[in-house]
């Protein structure tokens, strides 16, 4: 019998995304759906794990209830995914779900604690009044039912978690400027873990996480389960999905917290920050009001080389990043063009990461990549571990990009010629440019791209001669049609 692909979990799930559509937006009915993607999953784990047990100890219950203790995921019978669709004609299907959800995290208090308080299949406001509630839960039931997501029934161990992958993409394109509060695209995710250089046995964190997707791209980059990661999501909705991504992942040892990580650090050790070996992030643009009333007393003393303006929390959180990294860490962040040359505090937050030897790299990005915004957006590199090369490397990949429909992209190629010429680190002709810090300081730390290279394309000169006799040939062209057109007409008695 053939296994279940990822292509055929995505369009199944898709498809039963239109009970929902029309309803609710995208940001909300994919709370729903990747809930119950999870639910169906670990319950059908659960399932196979009881089947093979039973078939090892000879049906003996005692022995298989001992040995389905150990396994990842407890799943209450009366809570599985099997049970809900049993009672998908029950009056009190949305109750009935909340408190199935209730009794999975009760059963599985240190891993799922928290993770399903902020989905209630029981609103009114969300899936309607009783009875359209009912039937819009019974559809969801009656569309997963058919997946079968066995371990054994899967093609491959990646194939759920890639799938959800899949999905929360999909759900942020349907979102439009929501989606950039939960995702960061694809490429761009993919460009920052290889410019970070990941490497086994890594401490990583995304201070701004969303659903973890930067995370695990860091991850794959090493290709390796040895690396601990790390988050914290402000949105308690996204936090959740964060958690059940990794567990989807098979990352269980995942350390995601959810909270305002600029007024409310939760990552720590001993009642100091934590430290790590990478930190990447994508936080939201030019965040207004991010707590720079209480930056001057934090406790952490992260705002040491002043305090961004109230309505730009940019370098609020670059300098977030550059507190939590150990001594040799690195740090790539997106961020807006602002940061480049925006004057103030800003101005002098900027010379002095410049002076501290920790900026490595700029890198200019095509507009319009992301959900949230079409503005282009800049990634900035940092090293605590430069050594002596004072150097920055700028580069201007703004014009290098994919037309998509809703979104321009980075192609593998245009992502592989970014990394390639950060790793070269040389300059090239209208694209990269290896700035000296004589030349920032001469710009006065101003690190505005279009400074240190020129990236205009000068046009085809014109072929004056040329131009003259398409000119004349053209008349003579214009001049026989008009002839031929007063003869018609002639004939025609006009």
């Amino acid at each position: 019998m053939s296994k279940l692909t990822q292509k055929q979990i995505n369009d199944k799930v898709w498809a039963a995304c239109d009970t929902f559509r029309g309803t609710i937006d995208a940001t909300q009915y994919k709370d729903y759906i990747l809930t119950m993607l999870f639910i169906k999953y670990i319950s059908d784990v659960n399932k196979e794990k009881r089947a093979d047990y039973m078939d090892k100890y000879s049906g003996d219950i005692e022995r298989v209830e001992r040995a389905m203790k150990h396994e990842r995921f407890k799943v209450p019978e009366d809570s599985s995914f099997d049970y809900l669709y049993d009672n998908r004609n029950a009056d009190n299907l949305g109750e009935l779900t909340n408190i199935a959800l209730e009794n999975i995290e009760d059963a599985n208090r240190s891993k799922l604690e928290k993770v399903f308080r902020n989905i209630d299949y029981n609103s009114e406001p969300n899936l309607g009044q009783t009875k359209d509630r009912n039937r819009r839960l019974k559809h969801l039931l009656t569309d997963f039912v058919e997946l079968d997501l066995r371990p054994s029934n899967l093609e491959g161990n990646d194939v759920i978690g890639d799938s959800y992958e899949y999905l929360i993409a999909n759900f942020a394109s349907d979102a439009g400027k929501k989606a950039g509060e939960f995702y960061t695209p694809s490429q761009v995710s993919t460009l920052l873990a290889k410019l970070v250089e990941p490497k086994a046995g890594d401490r990583v964190c995304d201070p701004t996480c969303g659903s973890g997707s930067l995370l695990l791209k860091v991850a794959d980059e090493i290709g390796s389960k040895n690396v601990a990661l790390n988050g914290q999501e402000l949105n308690g909705s996204t936090w959740a999905l964060a958690r059940m991504n990794m567990f989807l992942h098979e990352m269980d040892n995942a350390h995601i917290e959810w909270g305002d990580t600029l007024n409310n650090p939760l990552l720590k050790k001993d009642d100091a920050l934590m430290k790590f070996d990478v930190v990447v992030a994508n936080p939201p643009f030019s965040l207004d009001k991010w707590g720079a009333d209480n930056a001057s007393a934090d406790r952490y003393n992260r705002f040491h080389r002043g305090i961004p303006p109230k309505s730009k929390g940019d370098y609020a959180f670059i300098t977030h990043m550059i507190e939590t990294l150990n001594e040799h860490g690195k740090a790539g962040v997106v961020l807006p063009h602002g940061v480049l040359f925006r004057g103030s505090s800003e101005a002098k937050i900027r010379k002095q990461l410049i002076d501290e030897n920790i900026l490595k790299a700029v890198i200019g990005l095509p507009a319009n990549l992301f959900f949230g915004t079409g503005i282009p957006a800049t990634i900035l590199v940092f090293d605590k571990n430069k050594g002596c090369n004072t150097e920055v490397l700028f580069i201007d990949a703004s014009n290098e990009f994919e037309n998509a429909k809703n979104q321009n992209k980075l192609t593998n190629a245009n992502i592989e010629k970014i990394v390639s010429t950060y790793k070269n680190w040389g300059t090239v002709d209208k694209y990269s440019h290896v700035a000296t810090l004589e030349e920032i300081k001469e710009n006065d730390y101003n690190l505005n791209i279009p400074r240190y290279m020129d990236t205009f394309e000068e046009e085809e000169p014109v072929d004056i001669k040329a131009t003259q006799e398409e000119i004349k040939a053209i008349k003579q062209q214009i001049k026989a049609v008009e002839q031929k057109l007063e003869q018609h007409l002639q004939t025609l008695g006009f």
